[in-house]
């Protein structure tokens, strides 16, 4: 018997042995080559991809149309598989690969038609744009061609890599529409069914403006006095308590200097966008280099920054005479209207692939956009994704602009989801204005329209005419997702759900502390992590738990500790921002256990209750108090001690409140979608785990898989000094020496530059047949 189990023992240890070896060989041989020669017939000139250390593409060539190719080469070699995800997830597409699991979203996205609004713009860009996007997908198709063996991820779906084509370039801007603005639909109509729920009173109540406001003019929002409206006892008794889950797309910071505060006369400008953070990361390193024969004259360009892998842009960068950043804008871009029985509705019929079959999915259609249906009303769904003018290839013109002025005027003209675009040139000059796809409707609503106020040929226009602002007086400009423009030309352009103000505030207030700024001092704000927001809530806390000081003693002391920052040692930070989350979702549990009903949830307006909680601490309705308690602070008492039971249970095994550290609670942890699936591959896929720092309220915005998907400090013409971090390496393949590059320093909060540096690789394409 022994010798049979030692027989199959080695048996199966040989085997796994073998199977092991089969899966590195086959993995080694999906690893692109990074040197050598080749040959194409899509590019007229020689081209060279080099890389540094860092895997940075810095590709050079004679014109932008060789180094688009030489972009989308080195996409498709790093990045291919998240490049389809992209594209498949705004088509709708994910099915194909993914089966029955993705069906959901793939009705979800089918939903606004992305593949097929994508086809039809591509057959109307100018010639130029079109011929741009088809160079770009040869670069990329030329790629997988070059590759031995399919990257890890098709052989594990056991499926093919399908060949990139134009139309998909656009659906990769119509993936990040889905990301920053996919909210604003649902936004609206939550407000919508809690007016249809409550009435007027409660909508107002829940959406009352924030003393939290930070317009780069100083304008504010009044802060009217809005009764807090009767809960009705049925509500109440109803309610059922649950996590109402904070929304991750309230990111990113960008600010600006202009020369007279710096000592180069140079301006300086900082940009970090947040997104959710995946492995590999979002961005894509990359420095083109050629010459730009537009005009009378022939002038070298090269530009440096990070680019969306599926699209032949530079998206945040800078060419030495001019640098720009993005931060989500948050106006108003959608609109719901309620359809009456004299509203026609058709139907389409979307055909959506499963690896084995095929399913018919029907939609629904109004002459306002595509119809859902909520509470047994049907709705039409206006929104700018919608539009022809909401993608094109516009933004590669900042590439060879010159100063603020010409960007601030080629930014009206971009097809992308509306950003707050930020500008500094080597002249010293800064400005802001929003940049993307705007529709020039005037009478933008927060709830469902009625028909007869549906502005619809304004829809069809793309707004000229936006604000700015160039070389203010005070010399600085900020911007973090909270309303930028004035407070009168803010009821223009409406509310899309902005963010509250408290962490453009601090930015701000930041920028007032100093004269004089370098790169050190701009990273030095981006990682701002005292808790300026939370100071009031950790004051009430303290104040409330002392009315019982002995039972509270250790609470209170850890309070105490807290140090106001969201610092990775800090418990008493963890319970403070444990104890307002949990409070929020117990005192609005009524309107949340309402709204899950009709599949609907407050999360989308969360930002909003801040005001709203405040007020009923301050006031305590009799009407919203649950008929268990016999008081308001007893009521909050236990919202606190359920807050602190959850952490517990979640983050300590001996029920110690030492161990609910927010480095521990809010650790960084930067997955691959596959090891989300199989935890097995972690150790293989996954970032290194990372004590938090930072948090949602302050400038160092950073949340267990959300944060600063790049941090980027630049003075234009003096890029040597310049800042690009990024949470993550160039390539997709785990094996590869660049899946991880760069993680280390920005996970110890270490400058990394934005130049490349030393060239370790370098591919030569000739040009040929």
């Amino acid at each position: 018997m022994y010798k049979i189990i030692k027989i199959f023992l080695l048996g199966t240890l040989s085997l796994v042995f073998t199977l092991s070896c089969g899966i590195y060989l086959a993995l080694n041989l999906s690893l692109p080559r990074l040197s050598g020669e080749l040959l194409s017939a899509h590019i007229s000139k020689d081209i060279t991809l080099e890389r540094d250390r860092l895997g940075t593409a810095v590709i050079s060539g004679q014109s932008r149309k060789d180094v688009t190719y030489g972009l989308g080469f080195a996409h498709g070699q790093d990045r291919f598989f998240q490049m389809d995800l992209l594209r498949r997830n705004a088509a709708g597409e994910l099915s194909e690969i993914f089966g029955e699991k993705a069906l959901s979203l793939d009705k979800k996205r089918r939903f606004h038609q992305f593949r097929k609004r994508a086809e039809g713009i591509v057959a109307n860009l100018p010639i130029t744009e079109k011929m741009m996007l088809q160079t770009y997908a040869n670069g990329v198709n030329d790629a997988l061609a070059e590759q031995h063996l399919d990257s890890f991820e098709y052989l594990a779906t056991g499926t093919k890599p399908k060949p990139w084509v134009p139309a998909d370039s656009l659906l990769v801007i119509y993936s990040m529409y889905l990301d920053l603005q996919g909210r604003t639909p649902t936004r609206d109509m939550v407000l919508t069914q809690i007016e249809q729920l409550h009435g007027q009173e409660m909508l107002a109540f829940i959406i009352q403006n924030s003393p939290y406001q930070a317009a780069l003019d100083g304008s504010l929002l009044p802060n009217e006095s809005v009764a807090v409206p009767r809960l009705s006892p049925r509500s109440l008794l109803a309610a059922k308590i649950t996590d109402i889950e904070e929304p991750l797309d309230i990111g990113s910071n960008n600010w600006a200097v202009t020369g007279e505060l710096t000592q180069s006369g140079k301006g300086m400008l900082s940009d970090d966008m947040h997104l959710s953070l995946a492995a590999p990361i979002i961005w894509y390193r990359a420095q083109l280099n050629y010459i730009n024969t537009a005009g009378n004259k022939e002038e070298k360009v090269q530009v440096t920054g990070v680019s969306l892998p599926g699209a032949p842009a530079i998206v945040v960068g800078t060419n030495g005479l001019l640098a720009w950043g993005f931060t989500n804008a948050y106006i108003d871009t959608a609109d719901w209207v309620a359809l009456t029985p004299a509203d026609k509705i058709s139907t389409e019929v979307e055909t959506i692939a499963l690896p084995d079959s095929n399913i018919e999915y029907t939609i629904e259609l109004s002459r306002f956009g595509p119809v859902k249906w909520v509470n047994e009303q049907a709705y039409g769904l206006s929104w700018v994704a919608h539009r022809d003018y909401a993608v094109d290839m516009e933004l590669m013109a900042l590439e060879t602009a010159d100063s603020v002025e010409q960007g601030l005027t080629l930014a009206t003209r971009f097809g992308i989801p509306v950003q707050n675009i930020m500008l500094v040139d080597s002249d010293g000059n800064a400005g802001w204005t929003p940049a993307g796809a705007v529709p020039s409707r005037t009478n933008s609503s927060n709830t469902a329209q009625k028909a007869n106020r549906f502005q619809i040929n304004a829809w069809m226009e793309d707004e000229a005419v936006l604000p700015q602002v160039y070389n203010p007086e005070s010399q600085r400009l900020w911007s973090a997702n909270s309303r930028v423009m004035s407070s009168q030309v803010a009821k223009r352009f409406g509310d899309g759900g902005y963010a509250l103000g408290a962490r453009a505030q601090q930015i701000r207030d930041r920028l007032f502390e100093s004269t004089s700024f370098t790169e050190a001092s701009f990273l030095k704000l981006q990682l701002d992590n005292e808790a300026r927001f939370l100071s009031s809530w950790h004051e009430y806390l303290i104040t409330l738990l002392a009315t019982q000081p002995k039972r509270f003693a250790k609470d209170i002391q850890l309070l105490r500790d807290w140090n106001k920052c969201a610092c990775a040692d800090s418990v008493g930070y963890t319970l403070v921002r444990g104890f307002r989350t949990q409070l929020i979702d117990t005192v609005f549990a009524p309107l949340e256990t309402e709204l899950n009903e009709i599949e609907l949830s407050l999360s989308v307006v969360k930002r909003y209750l801040e005001p709203a909680i405040w007020q009923i601490i301050t006031e305590q309705p009799e009407s919203w108090l649950p008929e268990q308690y016999s008081s308001w602070d007893e009521f909050i008492i236990s919202s606190y001690q359920v807050s602190v039971t959850g952490l517990l249970a979640k983050h300590s095994e001996a029920g110690e409140l030492e161990d609910l550290q927010w480095g521990k609670v809010n650790q960084l942890e930067i997955k691959h979608p596959f090891s989300r699936q199989i935890p097995l591959l972690s150790r293989f896929l996954d970032m290194p785990k990372v004590a938090g720092y930072g948090d949602s309220f302050m400038p160092a915005v950073q949340r267990g898989s959300f944060g600063a998907s790049q941090r980027f400090i630049v003075q234009p013409g003096l890029e040597e000094q310049a800042v690009m971090m990024v949470p993550g390496g160039q390539s997709g393949h785990p094996l590869s020496d660049y899946y991880r590059s760069g993680f280390d320093d920005y996970a110890k909060q270490k400058s990394t530059a934005l130049l490349p540096g030393d060239i370790l690789h370098k591919i030569t394409i000739k040009a040929g047949d």
